[in-house]
């Protein structure tokens, strides 16, 4: 299965890029970070972290179609 992994943030910074694509045998949204994170040992996951699929919104659990484009967002503080 095809996807492509596009990171923001903090994220970009410990993966090393915007984004990339990803060649795997398929998962949940949260398969793919894990996957990534092997590849990129400094992305670290964080508890607040949020997930979109195809611009949307989406859960951690949801299961990933070949095609999807899967955006990773670290915690955001402001104030």
């Amino acid at each position: 299965m095809k996807n492509t992994a596009c990171y923001f943030a903090l994220f970009r910074e410990q993966a090393g890029c915007a984004s990339e694509p990803v060649d795997w045998d398929g998962g949940t949204a949260a398969d793919l970070f894990s996957l990534m994170a092997t590849k990129h040992e400094s992305l670290q996951a964080e508890a607040a972290a949020l997930v979109a699929i195809n611009d949307e919104m989406a859960a951690w659990e949801t299961v990933l179609q070949d095609g999807d484009v899967v955006l990773f967002f670290p915690p955001v503080a402001g104030g």
